[in-house]
């Protein structure tokens, strides 16, 4: 009976076989202000089409290929229904998909009976089955407000109040989505979608799970989009949210694996090892005929416009000619949609429908402080291991922008910032850092880190009116953190920025300290231009250690926790510049170093001081006496148990350069936020290569001592070896299980140990844990106690 309802059901679906939408695809970079040249349009197309995955192609392209979704486990993230109706007609299910229409000239019958083996071969590949979920209304609320701001309407519509899409050209489509996804299966894909499409054109927004599961509510929770009025007329009930799970059918499951391998599905999707077929080559194709025909008959049909055709077309008789480093990165900031935010020379730029949409915290810094910065001269302006960061580890500069940098995935973007760095420049300028180790330039650098404090103070420029400084608020906005300048910009472009800051930033608030190449301050330094760059471009490589500029704001604040665990994230000598505190209500409370994923600090006691109060706005320290622990990596795929472990770089006023700036990257380790359970205790993610780790710390003070229990989920794609330094310091072996200092003592599972001296002229030792971890998800646990 269940598998009859399913088949109605299916006739639903496949009624509207008649009246196809046949809207061409939406390659988003194209419908934005792009500079492509015809030719190279089409190469864009071929490429965003996957043309060149049946058809060979001896022209090498520059564009990193698209793939299309990994369709593992698809069974469980998509419903059925809306995978049978997608694969008998795409264009009908998800306007303006990208997706071919394969089955366009078989017969109505055949095409429902098609797609539904398919469906079967797919849903019997993968281990869980699909489920809708109840969206919650203070989720979906929640949920509108973050998809208006943090970045989606760039490349999707905004929504009205009821929920319709207000746009209709140049975006990507969602009004299928609620008849697409469970609640968890859209939570899971926003949270993690370079997971399922490893390509990028749908980034990471960097969501936690919760902003996740919110915007899922939200695209879910109206309903919108199934359009297929399915609780009338099949004897559904109004509270179906989707139809019946599709009954199992082993025989149109064998019969849908052969029409996956006839319609060469594998060509672009990946699952399994079902082996693709090679069409063609293109050289060889009649550009008349087969796909880029009106009718294409038995070849797959795109759906193209009359101009994506042309453009195709005259890709494929240009003559081949080597693509030049500014067509490279025209061609991959319109492939990936950057042009819908970022202006580079005469091309991009947000869309004056969607202007208000991008917001700030900081209304007075003006317009920069919401619109995501320009390109142009980028590889001039940022030093290539910033864009780096930028690009491939989510670091931002900009906290009061509402709008969010997407991850795109390393792959996609990697040749980017060596072409940036290639293409752009400015008149070069040499601000030289004094040299510590000859007499003169101590003097020198003790004239310029003088005169650098004193003209960023009040009693100078007075730059620290509207910047933080070393995670103190200014007295008046909350503009970028000063301390970020070394780190990011290179040093002739910081010259021509401050000396005509309008020239680069047309909407800048910004005063003027150099008109004209004219100081203002004449009293520093004699007035002399360089001279007052060269001096606050020397204090500001000070980093840390660089004293606070007269005026800034420095409140000294105590938090304390009550009835639930408090987090606090902010800058902190003991967990680095990405420091998260974690305090439980029984008074133990530890430090975490996103930066290189580590447990960096224990205590017991009151919680922390801050310099001023607010979530993560700030620097903090523990609040009672600490033990300090290691901030290196803690994870590492080490060769063998002899190998040594990598320290993390530092810098100091003598030695000011980070030498390694992706030291954790380099190792393997990426931070991928965390989550809070109902208690609001936090459970922090992240990657030591391809294994996925979730680490979640309680405390319990019943007894003598208190005690943080830690556990770590790892989630690994094949069997793995995995070390882990435990601890570091003059170790004592109690037993197998348990070592400990002076301070602390730790309880490890039964796994593998090695005590080994740190180095070879140290007197100090590091524990390190040999985790065998295999396929799967697995967990170890791992117990501190407190001896003071």
């Amino acid at each position: 009976m269940n598998k009859l309802r399913w088949i109605a059901v299916a006739a639903v679906l496949f009624a509207l076989d008649g009246r196809a939408a046949f809207a061409a695809p939406v390659v988003l970079g194209l419908t934005n202000k792009h500079p492509l040249s015809e030719p190279q349009v089409g190469e864009l197309l071929l490429n965003e089409l996957r043309c060149t995955a049946c058809h060979a192609r001896s022209k090498q392209s520059r564009l990193t290929a698209r793939m299309a979704p990994d369709l593992a486990d698809v069974g469980s993230r998509i419903s059925p229904d809306f995978l049978a109706r997608f694969i008998a007609q795409p264009s009908e299910a998800h306007v303006g998909t990208t997706m071919p229409d394969l089955l366009m000239a078989e017969p109505a019958e055949q095409r429902r009976a098609i797609a539904y083996a398919i469906v079967q071969f797919l849903v019997a590949q993968s281990p869980h089955k699909f489920e809708s979920g109840a969206v919650r209304g203070e989720d979906a609320a929640a949920g509108k407000e973050l998809f208006h701001t943090v970045g989606c309407i760039a490349c999707h519509s905004p929504r009205g109040d009821t929920g319709h899409e207000t746009m209709r050209e140049g975006v990507v489509n969602l009004e299928h989505v609620a008849a697409k996804y469970g609640l968890t299966s859209l939570s899971d894909f926003l949270f993690q979608p370079l997971h399922v499409r490893p390509s990028g054109r749908m980034p990471d927004m960097k969501l936690t799970p919760v902003e996740a599961r919110q915007i899922a509510s939200y695209l879910l929770g109206s309903g919108l989009g199934s359009g297929l009025g399915l609780g009338s007329g099949l004897g559904l009930g109004s509270g179906d949210a989707t139809v019946p799970v599709m009954p199992r059918h082993d025989k149109l499951a064998a019969e849908g694996q052969k029409y996956f391998q006839q319609f060469n599905c594998s060509a672009c999707h990946k699952l399994g090892d079902t082996a693709a077929r090679w069409a063609s080559p293109m050289a060889s194709l009649n550009a008349t005929r087969g796909c880029l025909a009106k009718m294409p008959g038995k070849s797959p049909r795109f759906n193209l416009s009359d101009e994506q055709t042309r453009a195709i077309r005259s890709a494929l008789t240009a003559q081949a000619e080597p693509a030049s480093d500014e067509t490279q990165v025209a061609m991959t900031l319109t492939s990936f949609n950057c042009i819908a935010c970022h202006v580079r020379g005469g091309y991009g730029g947000i869309a004056a429908e969607r202007n208000a949409l991008f917001q700030t915290s900081e209304r007075n810094l003006g317009d920069d402080a919401r619109i995501p910065p320009p390109l142009t001269l980028v590889g001039a302006k940022l030093k290539t291991i910033w864009i780096k960061k930028i690009l491939f580890d989510g670091e931002t500069a900009r906290p009061y922008m509402f709008t969010r940098m997407p991850q795109f995935g390393e792959p996609n973007l990697r040749r980017l910032p060596d072409l940036f760095d290639r293409l752009d420049a400015v008149s070069r300028v040499d601000l030289p850092l004094p040299n510590s180790e000859n007499e003169h330039d101590r003097d020198r650098a003790k004239e310029l880190r003088v005169a650098g404090r004193e003209l960023m103070g009040d009693k100078g420029l007075y730059c620290v009116a509207c910047h933080n400084f070393n995670g103190k608020a200014s007295p008046n906005y909350q503009g970028m953190d000063l301390l970020l300048a070394y780190q990011r910009l290179k040093p002739s472009w910081f010259y021509h920025f401050l000396v005509n800051p309008s020239g680069y930033r047309p909407r800048i608030v910004m005063p003027l300290g150099w008109p004209a190449e004219k100081a203002v301050q004449k009293t520093i330094l004699d007035g002399d231009t360089h001279a007052q760059i060269d001096a606050i471009w020397y204090f500001l490589s000070l980093g840390t250690s660089a004293e606070d500029p007269s005026g800034i704001r420095r409140v000294d604040t105590k938090l304390d926790v009550t009835g639930a665990a408090r987090t606090y994230r902010g800058r902190s000598g003991v967990a680095g510049y990405r420091g998260i505190a974690v305090g439980f209500p029984d008074k133990l409370s530890y430090a975490f170093n996103a930066q290189n994923g580590t447990l960096t600090a224990l205590w017991h006691g009151d919680f922390i001081h801050v310099d001023r109060s607010g979530q993560g706005s700030g620097s903090f320290q523990p609040a009672s006496r600490f033990v300090q622990l290691a901030q290196d990596v803690s994870f590492l795929d080490l060769p063998d148990e002899k190998s040594a472990w990598p320290p993390r770089p530092t810098t100091n006023q003598q030695h000011p350069v980070d030498p390694d700036p992706l030291y954790p990257k380099n190792h393997g380790y990426r931070f991928k936020g965390y989550y809070m359970d109902d208690a609001a205790i936090p459970t922090f993610m992240y990657r030591s290569g391809e294994i996925e780790i979730e680490d979640r710390s309680t405390a319990d003070t019943s007894g003598k001592n208190p005690l943080l229990s830690r556990t770590f989920s790892f989630t690994a794609p094949s069997e793995r070896t995995l070390w882990f330094r435990a601890l570091t310091g003059r170790i004592d072996r109690e037993s197998p299980r348990q070592y400990k200092t002076s301070d602390l003592r730790i309880m490890v599972p039964a796994v593998h140990t090695v005590l080994r001296p740190s180095s070879a002229k140290s007197k100090e030792s590091e524990l390190l844990l040999r985790f065998e971890i295999p396929q799967g998800k697995s967990m170890q646990t791992i117990t501190y106690e407190l001896l003071h």
